[in-house]
């Protein structure tokens, strides 16, 4: 049976996850690190792609980024994937895969979830007991974003300027945003959209998505639908 296409639309931002095979680690030290973000701003130079926030975890990554054209993204993030694996393999020792199949996307709201998407990914480090604060956990773009340093993977989103027109004010005003942490339901909406690859977004985002795509984009229910009773309960 052939794969689905992915969910894409030009311009529209995309929410990425890619996995270590097995949930194993896919960076070891430092210097795969940094190999693999070498690797990444290229492949993002070469196709067009910005890339708003980013994460990498042990056995994980996340990318909220937006692509110009359509494939951009899977070309990026294949050339990216295998030229890693190839340096990685001959660094430790090793054969054969690395990553869990293909990454994960769903396609982000931009009026609401964008912001929302941004904090959820810089706060990865702080949900998984790596760091106490987000900016102490090195590679991610929390630092760019703060304003701490100049991070050349980072192209802001047009949301994340509108924090402010002063770069300074516009830092403090996330540092705020950022720390006041996400709701108790965020984390799981985002990881149901990624896991499923649907819509990230309200309904009117959604039915504008479906129509352009012509392809369901909402999260649907896990299990098997309730019949509905074949007599209404007596009170």
């Amino acid at each position: 049976m052939p794969r689905r296409s992915r969910l894409e639309l030009p311009g529209t931002p995309l929410h990425v996850i890619q996995r270590g095979v097995n949930r194993c680690a896919n960076f070891v030290d430092d210097v795969d690190r940094r190999h693999y973000y070498d690797l990444l701003c290229d492949a993002a130079d070469a196709h067009d792609i910005a890339i708003h926030a980013y994460v990498f975890m042990g056995n994980h990554i996340h990318l909220l980024l937006t692509s110009t054209q359509p494939d951009a993204l899977s070309q990026a993030m294949r050339n990216t994937g295998q030229c890693y694996v190839q340096a990685f393999n001959r660094r430790h020792g090793r054969s054969g895969t690395l990553w869990q199949g293909r990454f994960k996307s769903c396609l982000v709201d931009t009026e609401r979830y964008v912001m929302t998407v941004y904090r959820y990914i810089e706060l990865n480090p702080v949900r998984a007991a790596m760091a106490e604060r987000p900016e102490q956990h090195r590679w991610s773009s929390v630092h760019a974003n703060l304003g701490l340093l100049k991070d050349r993977l980072v192209t802001p989103h047009s949301i994340y300027l509108e924090l402010d027109h002063d770069a300074v004010v516009r830092a403090a005003a996330y540092r705020t945003w950022l720390h006041d942490g996400v709701s108790d339901d965020d984390p799981q909406r985002i990881r149901a959209h990624l896991q499923q690859e649907r819509a990230l977004g309200d309904t009117k985002f959604q039915t504008m998505v479906e129509k352009a795509l012509g392809r369901p984009v909402a999260v649907r229910p896990r299990g098997r639908p309730i019949s509905p009773p074949s007599q209404p309960p007596h009170d």
